[in-house]
């Protein structure tokens, strides 16, 4: 399967870079290019990317912005958006992770685990630096209110609820699979379910809403 990959960012070098990492490996595209938020939404809404790597800031449009118009639109709900930024600051990763992101990255992120991020975005997974990982569930911890369960959260059967936990701790599908004694394919149709259930756009928010049910803590 080939992976369509558009990049938005304004600085032309940052751009060409990415490009080049796309384009040397044999199962992603270049899907296009943008110089701000504006650009970008009205790229993806040309080209049906199947993944955006997005800045966060950005001019005319910011990245977020961006992503909240292309997460809105149901047209484009085939497209997953990674941010990329240059700072770990906690008010950018809630906002994109509430926005709709599938995952979060620093730009000074090693090349592989940028492809990385692009490939589980790309199967509906998601991929947060670590260190962005640990400020998140830092954060929540110490500062998000804990919301009462949502009402979809009662049609999760007591195994997905189980999963469900675990995905917002961060585990991916195989240690899900490794903590609960299932196979992969078995935690995968879990997270699968809870995502249908929840009527979550991907994995990422999965977490949000993980935490804010308080099954993580």
């Amino acid at each position: 399967m080939t992976i369509r990959v558009a990049v938005a960012d304004d600085q032309a070098l940052v751009r060409m870079g990415l490009r080049v990492l796309i384009e040397a490996e044999d199962d992603l595209v270049a899907a296009g290019e943008a110089a701000d938020g504006r650009e970008a939404v009205e790229l993806v809404r040309r080209e049906h990317p199947d993944v955006v790597l997005m800045d966060v800031r950005m001019p005319v449009l910011d990245g977020i912005a961006a992503l909240r118009e292309i997460a809105a639109d149901p047209a484009l709900s085939g497209t997953r958006v990674v941010m990329l930024t240059t700072f770990e600051l906690d008010d950018y990763v809630f906002d994109a992770l509430r926005a709709g992101a599938s995952g979060f990255l620093i730009k000074d992120s090693d090349p592989e685990e940028m492809l990385r991020a692009v490939r589980l975005a790309a199967a509906g997974e998601s991929l947060l630096s670590p260190s962005v990982t640990r400020r998140v569930i830092s954060s929540f911890v110490t500062r998000a209110p804990v919301d009462a369960p949502r009402p979809a959260l009662k049609g999760l059967t007591d195994r997905e609820r189980e999963v469900l936990a675990l995905v917002g701790e961060g585990l991916s599908n195989a240690e899900i699979a490794e903590r609960l004694y299932v196979s992969p394919a078995t935690a995968r149709t879990h997270v699968s379910r809870a995502m249908v259930k929840l009527h979550a756009r991907d994995r990422a928010q999965l977490v949000v809403i993980a935490y804010r049910a308080g099954l993580v803590r």
